[in-house]
Protein backbone atom coordinates (compact mmCIF):
# COMPACT_ATOMS: atom_id res chain seq x y z
CA UNK A 1 0.00 0.00 0.00
CA UNK A 2 1.26 3.54 -0.57
CA UNK A 3 2.29 5.72 2.31
CA UNK A 4 1.00 9.61 1.50
CA UNK A 5 3.05 10.45 4.54
CA UNK A 6 6.07 9.89 3.73
CA UNK A 7 8.88 13.22 3.73
CA UNK A 8 8.98 14.99 1.21
CA UNK A 9 5.49 14.07 0.06
CA UNK A 10 6.45 10.88 -2.03
CA UNK A 11 4.73 7.66 -1.93
CA UNK A 12 6.25 4.38 -0.94
CA UNK A 13 5.75 1.03 -1.14
CA UNK A 14 5.85 -1.15 1.86
CA UNK A 15 9.04 -3.40 2.35
CA UNK A 16 6.85 -6.62 2.77
CA UNK A 17 5.28 -6.37 -0.76
CA UNK A 18 4.57 -9.52 -2.69
CA UNK A 19 4.01 -9.43 -5.82
CA UNK A 20 1.82 -12.59 -5.66
CA UNK A 21 -0.18 -11.45 -3.08
CA UNK A 22 -3.22 -11.41 -4.91
CA UNK A 23 -5.29 -9.31 -1.84
CA UNK A 24 -2.19 -6.29 -2.31
CA UNK A 25 -2.20 -5.90 -6.25
CA UNK A 26 -5.88 -5.66 -5.68
CA UNK A 27 -5.76 -2.75 -3.66
CA UNK A 28 -3.23 -1.30 -5.64
CA UNK A 29 -5.53 -1.27 -8.46
CA UNK A 30 -8.90 -0.04 -6.55
CA UNK A 31 -6.65 2.43 -5.62
CA UNK A 32 -5.30 3.64 -9.21
CA UNK A 33 -8.99 2.84 -10.52
CA UNK A 34 -10.14 6.00 -7.92
CA UNK A 35 -7.68 8.07 -9.36
CA UNK A 36 -8.25 6.55 -13.54
CA UNK A 37 -12.26 7.48 -12.47
CA UNK A 38 -11.96 10.73 -11.07
CA UNK A 39 -9.44 11.87 -14.53
CA UNK A 40 -11.97 10.36 -16.76
CA UNK A 41 -15.22 11.79 -14.91
CA UNK A 42 -12.97 15.26 -15.08
CA UNK A 43 -12.32 14.57 -19.04
CA UNK A 44 -15.44 13.26 -19.92
CA UNK A 45 -17.18 16.64 -17.69
CA UNK A 46 -14.93 19.07 -19.91
CA UNK A 47 -16.35 17.62 -23.40
CA UNK A 48 -20.44 16.11 -22.58
CA UNK A 49 -21.90 17.11 -19.07
CA UNK A 50 -25.05 15.16 -19.76
CA UNK A 51 -23.56 11.65 -20.53
CA UNK A 52 -22.93 9.08 -17.39
CA UNK A 53 -19.59 7.48 -17.13
CA UNK A 54 -21.64 4.06 -18.18
CA UNK A 55 -23.27 6.03 -21.18
CA UNK A 56 -19.25 7.05 -22.43
CA UNK A 57 -18.61 3.72 -21.91
CA UNK A 58 -20.68 2.35 -24.34
CA UNK A 59 -20.14 5.22 -26.84
CA UNK A 60 -16.12 4.08 -26.60
CA UNK A 61 -16.89 0.38 -26.79
CA UNK A 62 -18.72 1.48 -29.93
CA UNK A 63 -15.61 3.47 -30.82
CA UNK A 64 -13.18 0.65 -30.40
CA UNK A 65 -15.06 -2.07 -31.83
CA UNK A 66 -17.45 -0.55 -34.38
CA UNK A 67 -21.17 -1.27 -34.77
CA UNK A 68 -22.99 -4.36 -33.06
CA UNK A 69 -26.08 -6.07 -32.06
CA UNK A 70 -27.58 -4.67 -28.49
CA UNK A 71 -27.35 -8.40 -27.28
CA UNK A 72 -23.61 -7.98 -27.96
CA UNK A 73 -22.98 -4.77 -26.99
CA UNK A 74 -25.07 -5.64 -23.52
CA UNK A 75 -22.34 -8.28 -23.39
CA UNK A 76 -19.34 -5.95 -23.38
CA UNK A 77 -20.60 -3.80 -20.65
CA UNK A 78 -21.68 -6.70 -19.02
CA UNK A 79 -25.17 -5.66 -18.65
CA UNK A 80 -28.45 -6.86 -19.27
CA UNK A 81 -30.43 -6.38 -22.75
CA UNK A 82 -32.82 -3.64 -21.31
CA UNK A 83 -30.22 -1.73 -19.64
CA UNK A 84 -28.60 -1.81 -22.81
CA UNK A 85 -31.36 -0.88 -24.81
CA UNK A 86 -32.39 2.23 -22.09
CA UNK A 87 -28.69 3.43 -22.35
CA UNK A 88 -28.77 3.22 -26.43
CA UNK A 89 -32.01 5.22 -26.35
CA UNK A 90 -30.81 8.10 -24.84
CA UNK A 91 -28.10 8.32 -26.83
CA UNK A 92 -29.77 7.73 -29.96
CA UNK A 93 -32.33 10.83 -28.90
CA UNK A 94 -29.25 12.98 -28.48
CA UNK A 95 -27.25 11.96 -31.39
CA UNK A 96 -24.44 10.25 -30.61
CA UNK A 97 -25.92 6.72 -31.42
CA UNK A 98 -27.49 5.56 -35.13
CA UNK A 99 -29.69 2.16 -35.22
CA UNK A 100 -29.54 0.71 -38.48
CA UNK A 101 -30.76 -2.43 -39.72
CA UNK A 102 -28.33 -5.22 -40.20
CA UNK A 103 -27.27 -6.25 -43.88
CA UNK A 104 -27.14 -9.68 -42.92
CA UNK A 105 -29.93 -9.89 -40.87
CA UNK A 106 -32.68 -7.09 -41.34
CA UNK A 107 -34.74 -8.32 -38.06
CA UNK A 108 -31.75 -7.37 -36.48
CA UNK A 109 -30.98 -3.90 -35.45
CA UNK A 110 -27.17 -2.95 -35.32
CA UNK A 111 -25.82 0.32 -32.97
CA UNK A 112 -23.42 2.71 -34.12
CA UNK A 113 -21.94 5.73 -33.52
CA UNK A 114 -22.73 8.65 -34.95
CA UNK A 115 -19.96 11.43 -35.82
CA UNK A 116 -21.12 13.25 -32.58
CA UNK A 117 -20.70 10.15 -30.88
CA UNK A 118 -17.11 9.80 -32.56
CA UNK A 119 -16.29 13.68 -31.63
CA UNK A 120 -16.85 13.06 -28.32
CA UNK A 121 -14.94 10.20 -27.79
CA UNK A 122 -12.06 11.60 -29.80
CA UNK A 123 -12.52 14.94 -27.42
CA UNK A 124 -12.80 13.08 -23.73
CA UNK A 125 -10.01 10.52 -25.12
CA UNK A 126 -7.58 13.66 -25.33
CA UNK A 127 -8.82 15.36 -22.69
CA UNK A 128 -7.81 12.17 -20.54
CA UNK A 129 -4.88 11.61 -22.40
CA UNK A 130 -3.93 15.22 -21.67
CA UNK A 131 -3.96 14.95 -17.81
CA UNK A 132 -3.34 10.98 -17.77
CA UNK A 133 0.51 12.63 -19.01
CA UNK A 134 0.85 15.03 -16.50
CA UNK A 135 0.47 11.73 -13.96
CA UNK A 136 3.23 10.10 -15.88
CA UNK A 137 5.77 12.56 -16.14
CA UNK A 138 5.65 12.40 -12.46
CA UNK A 139 6.57 8.65 -12.32
CA UNK A 140 10.49 8.08 -12.21
CA UNK A 141 11.58 7.55 -16.13
CA UNK A 142 13.06 4.28 -14.63
CA UNK A 143 9.65 2.95 -13.54
CA UNK A 144 7.53 3.47 -16.50
CA UNK A 145 8.57 0.70 -18.72
CA UNK A 146 7.32 -1.36 -15.66
CA UNK A 147 3.91 0.35 -15.11
CA UNK A 148 3.53 -0.26 -19.09
CA UNK A 149 4.17 -4.05 -18.70
CA UNK A 150 1.89 -4.56 -15.48
CA UNK A 151 -0.98 -2.25 -16.75
CA UNK A 152 -0.62 -4.25 -20.61
CA UNK A 153 -1.04 -7.47 -18.84
CA UNK A 154 -3.87 -6.14 -17.11
CA UNK A 155 -5.79 -5.09 -19.54
CA UNK A 156 -5.37 -8.43 -21.76
CA UNK A 157 -6.47 -10.40 -18.77
CA UNK A 158 -9.60 -8.19 -18.25
CA UNK A 159 -9.89 -8.10 -22.26
CA UNK A 160 -9.49 -4.43 -23.40
CA UNK A 161 -8.82 -4.23 -26.49
CA UNK A 162 -5.64 -1.82 -26.66
CA UNK A 163 -5.97 1.52 -27.29
CA UNK A 164 -3.76 1.39 -30.62
CA UNK A 165 -6.75 -0.67 -32.21
CA UNK A 166 -9.06 2.43 -31.46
Amino acid sequence: MLNPSQPGGRPRLPSDLEPTDVDQVVTAVLTASRLLVAVSARSLASVEDTLTLPQFRMLVVLDSRGAMSLSRLAEHLAVNPSTAMRMADRLTAIGMVSRRESEADRRSVRLALTEAGQHTVAHATARRRAEIAGIVAAIPPGQRADLVRALHTFAVAGGEPPASDW
